[in-house]
């Protein structure tokens, strides 16, 4: 409010003076200038004296020292009426006038000079510099209120935001899907709440506790959870807040936050993605950043120096541990690493009951179910989840959530928005028999995932879909597994291939043959799974510093690389022929399947097994079996 009232302030003071000084100008004037307003018109010193020989001057009112005369005097052409005229005089005839006038009876009146112009020229002169003063004094105030680039003198001080006894509203009954990290980090809060229990058996506090995980798995929920249980001092900030673009600022925050942590200890220090201050030093072109590299020797000198920190625990997180200095890393630092991965289908349940506190959920729910449909979802991804099939519920206008609304918010948060259905035509029925490819390929063909559900709703990009969903989360692939999704992969583009002709192929498959491509070369160059033998020809690493390597190196000769190439064609050409073959015996079961597509658009796992089993001639599954 106080900020609001100064900028009216700010603005109406100028516009209070302006108006004053306009007021001025126009009322304040001499009465010269009201008289000379007053005139009719003008007439000449010659004609004037004519008029005062002839008698017909009536009064005279000298202005300006003399300068000026307002005359009024009797005009016969106008029946003798008076008026008054404005006459410039001559200042060396202004005695011998005075003289004349008198003689003849006028009556005279001098009127003499207000010489208050120069006290309004130096207020004038004084007023400017006052505003401008003004003006900056209560913008550097309103900046300094906001936190804005006002606060000069406060650079090197730490942004930290603090909380005595962080009340977070988050405990670890919140926190689900995640306990290996929630007994690794219980163990904290019980050094700060008892640490004697520790020291009595000679153990030291941790000093600090690295949480690593994709994004979305519960890193910074787990930091507000250790605070809300801890009960002690908790100082939470973002990595990128400690450097700025002025030399040595993210040094002297990070000073400053220990200093206040100290004062404060035993206390908690949570950094988020510490990987924006932590990366590696020297990894950039001409020896890299600066500025970063000394916030980083200030945070490793803090952490472990000559002077000890007892009391003071950092938890940082980051989703890119590969890119941290190795000296961040080592014990004395970050004395323990916490994975926080992705949840598995009791995980995914245990986040899902969590979320669901506040939903209204129908008694077609199956939170159990849920879990095992999405497989590879973090924390984030469930919670956006059922959040979308509310969003749905309430658009719906239903009481309760059903399945419906979750199938279909797993189909937004997956594939993206549904499109308009295509209408009937030559291009809906080669999407249905490129969708119905992969579909009887995945069900028909060993170790593959069962078909989920089979629809010819646009959604995002792709005009059509086939969902499978895996019986459990898989940590390990077998080679048998890749084959068959591979084959998977490809039955759609065969599909096209065996009932329309090579004429007739379209781009449909694009996706398709990246995927296979890839996962055809990963069965080479990592996993050892082709003739060349159980080598590792490429490293699985992230993006590379500019600088450390401009380009990827080469862990092999041009004849491995050759041979490489010719291993990936032989794989995925064996496996699109496997899938053509499937195709072309299972013709009638495929037509059958096409046909009930584009009539209901969506056809369900169930019901599509049912449909093969009818229709399809396999005496037993395991005559495809894709083998190189």
């Amino acid at each position: 409010m106080k900020s609001s009232w100064k900028t009216v302030l700010l603005w109406a003071l100028p516009a209070v003076v302006i108006g004053f000084f306009l007021w001025q100008s126009a009322f304040s004037g001499q009465p010269a200038d009201i008289a000379r307003n007053a005139a009719n018109s003008r007439m000449s010193y010659g004609h004037f004296l004519e008029y005062l020989d002839k008698g017909r001057i009536q009064s005279v009112d000298l202005y300006d020292g003399g300068r000026t005369a307002i005359v009024e005097l009797e005009d016969q052409e106008l029946d003798g009426r008076v008026q008054r005229i404005r006459v410039d005089l001559l200042s060396q005839s202004v005695p011998e006038l005075i003289e004349r006038l008198n003689r003849s009876g006028v009556d005279l009146a001098s009127h003499p000079v207000r010489n208050d112009g120069a006290i309004w020229g130096l207020l004038s002169n004084l007023v400017f510099p006052i505003l401008l003063i003004s003006g900056l004094f209560f913008l550097f105030r309103r900046s300094n209120s906001m936190g804005g680039p006002g606060q000069a003198m406060n650079f090197g001080k730490s942004r930290a935001r603090f909380s005595m006894e962080a009340k977070t509203g988050v405990l670890f009954d919140d926190v689900a899907g995640i306990e290996e990290a929630k007994e690794e980090l219980q163990e904290v809060v019980t050094f700060l709440k008892k640490p004697e229990r520790f020291t009595a058996v000679g153990a030291k506090i941790p000093k600090g506790v690295l949480l690593v995980g994709p994004p979305g798995t519960g890193k910074t929920l787990l930091a507000k959870a250790i605070a809300g249980e801890a009960g002690v001092p908790f100082f939470s900030i973002s990595g990128s807040e400690f450097v700025e673009m002025f030399v040595g600022v993210g040094a002297s925050r990070v000073r400053d936050l220990f200093k206040k942590a100290k004062e404060n200890a035993p206390c908690i220090i949570f950094i988020d993605e510490i990987d924006a201050v932590g990366r590696q030093r020297g990894a950039g072109i001409g020896g890299g950043n600066d500025e970063r590299e000394q916030t980083l020797n200030q945070l490793l000198t803090e952490m472990d120096g000559f002077e000890g920190n007892t009391g003071i625990i950092i938890i940082a997180a980051t989703n890119r541990p590969d890119v941290l200095d190795s000296a961040l890393l080592r014990p004395g630092r970050f004395d323990r690493q916490v994975t926080v991965d992705r949840p598995d289908v009791k995980g995914r349940l245990e986040v899902l009951n969590v979320h669901a506190r506040n939903k209204k959920l129908g008694d077609d729910i199956s939170l159990e179910m849920i879990a095992r449909r999405t497989p590879g979802f973090t924390g984030a991804d469930l919670a956006n989840l059922l959040n979308e099939a509310a969003i749905l519920t309430a658009r719906r206008r239903k009481e309760a959530m059903t399945m419906l609304e979750v199938d279909n918010a797993i189909d937004r948060v997956v594939a993206g928005l549904e499109g308009t259905p295509l209408v009937d035509s030559k291009s809906k029925r080669l999407i249905a028999y490129h969708e119905i490819g992969h579909a009887i390929v995945g069900t028909l063909i060993k170790d593959h995932d069962p078909v989920q559900k089979v629809t010819l709703i646009p959604r995002g990009q792709a005009q059509g879909l086939t969902w499978f969903t895996p019986s459990d989360d898989q940590s390990l692939i077998s080679r048998a597994q890749i084959l068959a999704r591979i084959t998977g992969t490809l039955g759609g583009r065969a599909a096209e291939e065996v009932v329309f002709g090579d004429s007739e192929v379209t781009t449909g498959a694009g996706n398709d043959l990246q995927q296979v491509t890839g996962m055809a070369r990963q069965m080479v160059t990592r996993f050892g799974m082709s003739d060349l033998g159980p080598l590792s020809l490429e490293s699985q690493q992230g993006e590379v510093f500019l600088g450390r390597d401009l380009m990827s190196r080469s862990e092999y000769s041009e004849e491995i690389a050759s041979r490489i190439d010719a291993q990936v064609r032989q794989i995925v050409q064996h496996c699109y022929d496997g899938a053509r073959r499937i195709i072309s015996e299972q013709r009638e079961a495929i037509d059958r399947l096409v046909d009930i597509l584009v009539e209901r658009e969506t056809i369900d796992g169930e019901e599509f097994r049912q449909i093969v089993s009818e229709y399809a001639n396999v005496p037993e599954k395991e005559q495809y079996v894709p083998q190189l």
